[in-house]
């Protein structure tokens, strides 16, 4: 199967290219919402909310989230557009520059991260298996293995990847995973017991609640760059939106559990020596290697962003973009650039509050007549929506500023909309 060479990012998937159903956007997004990271948010609602307070927030907040995700999603379909190409129709082409380049700066940071999380935790269950003298343990034995994975994934192009890797073997032996740790869990520990058990009050609801929807959230900057492969709508948002709730939802519920169960402290290594002590180890380890497929989303996602500011081909920039996270991974500690990621982050949910209404309510999901330069209304909602995240964040945070702000924001462009109206589906920029 071809890779992504055959078209550019910046124009349309050709409808023989758009291969992707339901069962294929399930498995990718599925996997993509398992992973050490989920298990370890999860981790960090346990001791705040309790078991029935953690899995309640988490429920809510991956419900939302990937309600917005798969909308996003049907975006991509619509327009067979990648993420930030599309930005192009409710921004104007100058307007969607920002987003690409704050895009190309947290996807090299989170590829960097999830290799950093990947070698931290194999070094870890290396250790334990082979001593901690033992060669096995060193550190950047274990980044170059996985910076070099997820760059030949990245590499490959969704196309190869979700058809002949995760759709034929990989979901299989990820579910396969999910539900030993389950039956692990069911085993040990006293469920009926933790669930009773009330939290410590260290963590508001709507702070678990805005926790659980930033998961989902984080990938609004990258789905259209999957979902453009999609054959129909309707599949891609349903495909989307259970794959990742299920994933997601499962995953940070059992970090949740067994952070209340078998390390209560809540430090990050007693939980992983704790799901290591399921099935040998083995579940835990093919969930460590699902990681890889986060990173291969953000090294592939930042190439097809990049390749819309040089005229370079993806599977090369995937390339370069690979090396760079895994030589970050190797040299820097990201400990202080994870607030920075965090702040850009901040900018996307009201950005994509702008991006929904303009392609659902006011083009009605048609396409421009023209790209201008720059969208003015677009740009003031944006502008508008992240100041109300941070105003949210900093002075109300038991209220949670995700959802307020991105509701805004696309409250705000509405209504700009239609006070600047031209005509149905058309804006004044």
């Amino acid at each position: 199967m071809n890779t992504t060479s055959s078209y550019s990012p910046d124009s349309a998937v050709p409808a023989d290219r758009r291969v992707f159903g339901a069962r294929d956007l399930f498995t990718l997004w599925f996997s993509l919402g398992v992973g050490l990271m989920v298990l370890q948010t999860g981790a960090l609602l346990a001791p705040g909310l309790g078991l029935a307070g953690a899995v309640l927030a988490i429920a809510a907040g991956t419900f939302v989230g990937v309600l917005l995700l798969a909308s996003v999603a049907v975006i991509g379909s619509d327009t067979g557009l990648s993420a930030m190409a599309a930005l192009r129709l409710s921004l104007g082409r100058g307007g969607a520059a920002v987003p690409a380049v704050l895009n190309l700066l947290q996807l090299i940071g989170w590829g960097s991260f999830e290799i950093i999380v990947m070698r931290d935790a194999a070094s870890l269950l290396a250790g334990q298996a082979f001593g901690v003298d033992s060669g096995w343990t060193a550190p950047l034995l274990w980044t170059i293995v996985f910076g070099t994975l997820a760059t030949l994934l990245a590499v490959s192009g969704p196309l190869t990847f979700v058809r002949k890797v995760l759709r034929k073997w990989g979901i299989w032996l990820l579910l396969g995973a999910c539900l030993w740790l389950t039956w692990n869990l069911f085993a040990k520990a006293d469920l009926s017991a933790l669930w009773a058990r009330a939290g410590d009050d260290t963590i508001a609801f709507a702070t678990g609640f805005d926790i659980a929807i930033a998961m989902p959230l984080s990938w609004l900057p990258l789905i259209a760059d999957y979902s453009r492969f999609g054959r129909r709508a309707r599949s891609v948002f349903a495909g989307t939106a259970v794959g990742f709730f299920l994933g997601n939802f499962w995953l940070m519920s059992l970090g949740v559990a067994y952070t209340l169960a078998f390390a209560p402290s809540g430090d990050v290594n007693a939980l992983l020596l704790a799901l290591a002590g399921a099935g040998l180890g083995i579940p835990l380890l093919l969930i460590l290697l699902d990681e890889s497929e986060n990173a291969f989303a953000d090294i592939h996602s930042a190439a097809v962003s990049t390749s819309l500011l040089v005229r370079l081909k993806v599977e090369h920039l995937a390339l370069a973009i690979g090396l760079l996270c895994t030589l970050i991974a190797c040299v820097a500690p990201l400990a202080q650039y994870q607030n920075f990621l965090l702040l850009i982050g901040s900018v996307f949910a009201p950005l994509f509050g702008v991006v929904l209404v303009d392609h659902f309510v006011v083009r009605r999901r048609r396409a421009r007549a023209e790209v201008v330069a720059l969208r003015w209304n677009a740009l003031s909602a944006w502008v508008i929506g992240i100041g109300t995240y941070h105003a949210l964040a900093n002075g109300w945070p038991q209220v949670g500023a995700t959802l307020p702000a991105l509701l805004l924001a696309g409250l705000v462009y509405a209504a700009l909309s239609l006070a600047f109206s031209r005509g149905p589906g058309t804006a004044r920029a």
